[in-house]
């Protein structure tokens, strides 16, 4: 009986010196506070969409100024199509 009490002790201590060097206090407080966890995911939420819709913005800039590109180099067949979606998104963006 006192072997196992001995092993489980240990046991004890391996773990909390676990969870005091992986700052898991932090963690476990993070998890149990309500307000805590709804200000990270607002948070979290706020800055995914502001860098998606910078990211859409580079994206779309890229491949309009590649287009733009192609159109000025008058490749038959496919320069008229492109400079009509370069107009499309052109008269979209002035209104």
């Amino acid at each position: 009986m006192f072997k196992v009490h001995k092993i489980l002790n240990n046991n004890i201590e391996n773990l909390i010196e676990m969870i005091e060097s992986k700052n898991m206090e932090e963690i476990l407080y993070i998890l149990g506070n309500k307000k805590e966890i709804a200000k990270r995911n607002f948070l979290a939420g706020i800055f995914r969409g502001i860098g998606i819709g910078i990211g859409v913005t580079i994206i779309s800039a890229i491949i309009l100024y590649i287009l733009q590109k192609l159109v000025r180099l008058n490749l038959p067949g496919i320069g008229k199509y492109i400079s009509d979606i370069v107009e499309i998104v052109e008269t979209l963006n002035k209104k």
